[in-house]
């Protein structure tokens, strides 16, 4: 076996992880995160729908939108409503945290309403990538929403908790083993301070466990290591002798030593959000994405715990539900690929949500309606003139429409100048709802009816605006400005 310190380069990635129908119902510990950052989402009835017709039966939401609660209404299933970081600061007053409770939760609290199981407060806001923005208003935010909560009789059903990156927690640089995990030095006080708050209100510690970004940030990583299907060198950590054989265990079990450290070894721990990307990176790729799944799904199913929590429970919400084209490529254009389903609710390969290792394709979304079987691609009959600007053109399709599969190890990565354009130009032209101004470029682009996907590349026909959801602020934000910049390249 090898020995954990020996291996101290990227185990230390334990402190850096940054930030996921079956014959049998899936794992009871299964949730499902639903994120909405896309131009075109998915009708939240027809999401509803499919989380029904898939046998999930709990959901993590980013926000509290009343058309989604409404569509989740009835079914019974358990909800994780969150408020952004952005409001966080409101949240320190009270009485706005008590009319946040009153509109957001009471109101959906009866006979055939929503089944609200819990309040995320922020999402990851005290990722060190923040600088301490949310660090001084988050605990109270937490302490006003449980405590309203509690106020108005909800708080022994419904509970606050804080979906915090793996980042909170590490092992010390001269001992980077599991069992010495320890709180970040900048928030350990402040941390001690809500463990205990939320041990006092039997809520859980809620963490995003991200084995794919060990891979993403390190190329020496031992790929293996970050799935569990059991390949991987045995590592043993010499403070008590556990062999870890995947990193996810390893990561859990660090935050377990870090909890221990304050007295609350045994606090409830939810992942709030784990899972593997399908495009935008070499390691993005739906095989690794199913072998990820497989393994991970199988443990939850055995509730085969962690070393440090052997044979438990573990309450998982993979990270996502579906693909979302805006959502921000800061930390790697496999950012818009966490779905288990493509954007418009299709299954991208087999699997089964049971964990009994049956891998059939999931039920994809009904009711969804597309624009036309139109694309737009590269003119080639454009003059040489009109060539030099192909580069520009492509640059500003994908300013405004999502081209992360061109990059290098996706999908669509690999294809000449020519190709490259076709996606791009027509990423944009679907963004745009096939507008006939959107397929122009300064005369490089053309419509077609014949459809320029690959075998590897797929180019989308983007859902219809009488099918997509009815959220799209930053959708229509881009669509704009989009308009008002493509009239000023036409005029040069």
């Amino acid at each position: 076996m090898a020995n954990l310190p020996a291996l101290r380069p990227w185990l230390c990635l334990l402190a850096a992880m940054a930030a996921a129908s079956a014959p049998w119902p899936p794992a009871d510990a299964l949730g499902m995160n639903w994120g909405t950052q896309a131009t075109h989402p998915l009708p939240p009835k027809i999401v509803a729908l499919l989380l029904r017709d898939n046998g999930i039966k709990k959901v993590k939401l980013f926000d509290a939108d009343q058309e989604t609660l409404s569509a989740l209404a009835g079914t019974g299933i358990e909800v994780m409503v969150a408020i952004p970081n952005v409001m966080l600061d409101t949240m320190t007053d009270y009485d706005t945290a008590k009319e946040w409770v009153r509109r957001n939760v009471s109101r959906y609290n009866f006979d055939g309403g929503v089944t609200i199981k819990y309040v995320a407060v922020g999402n990851e806001p005290f990722l060190a990538a923040y600088n301490g923005t949310f660090d001084k208003v988050t605990f109270p935010a937490l302490q006003n929403i449980q405590n309203a909560l509690n106020e108005a009789g909800l708080g022994d059903s419904i509970k606050a908790t804080v979906p915090l990156n793996a980042d909170v927690y590490m092992s010390p640089k001269d001992n980077p083993v599991p069992s010495a995990g320890r709180w970040r030095a900048d928030i350990t006080d402040l941390m001690t301070q809500m463990v205990q708050f939320l041990s006092n209100n039997s809520a859980p510690f809620t963490v995003n466990i991200y084995p794919f970004i060990s891979l993403f940030l390190n190329d020496d990583f031992p790929v293996n290591f970050a799935f569990f299907d059991g390949d991987a060198t045995p590592l043993v950590d010499p403070g008590n002798g556990v062999s870890y054989t995947n990193v996810f265990d390893a990561n859990f079990d660090t935050l377990v030593a870090a909890l221990k450290s304050i007295g609350h070894g045994d606090m409830p721990i939810v992942v709030g959000e784990v899972g593997w990307p399908t495009d935008g990176d070499k390691h993005a790729t739906s095989a690794y994405a199913q072998r990820f799944y497989n393994g991970l799904l199988k443990r939850l199913a055995a509730n085969a715990g962690t070393p440090a929590r052997p044979n438990q429970y573990i309450e998982v919400y993979l990270f996502g539900l579906l693909d979302e084209d805006i959502k921000s490529v800061a930390p790697g254009n496999f950012e818009r690929h966490w779905g288990i389903l493509r954007y418009d609710g299709q299954p991208k390969y087999p699997m089964d949500l049971s964990g009994q290792g049956q891998n059939t394709m999931l039920v994809p979304a009904r009711g969804v309606e597309y624009l036309p079987r139109t694309w737009c691609v590269v003119n080639t009959n454009a003059g040489s003139d009109a060539m030099e600007k192909l580069a520009d053109n492509i640059n500003y399709a994908c300013t405004f429409a999502d081209c992360t599969a061109l990059g290098y190890g996706s999908t669509c990565g690999g294809m000449d100048s020519n190709g490259n354009a076709s996606y791009a130009f027509n990423a944009f032209f679907q963004v745009q709802n096939q507008k006939d101004e959107a397929c122009g470029f300064q005369g490089l682009a053309v419509p077609t009816q014949t459809d320029p996907s690959t075998t590897t590349c797929n180019f989308t026909i983007q859902i219809s605006t009488t099918s997509a959801g009815h959220r799209r602020p930053l959708g229509v934000a881009v669509f704009v400005l989009a308009q008002l910049l493509l009239r000023l390249l036409l005029l040069h």
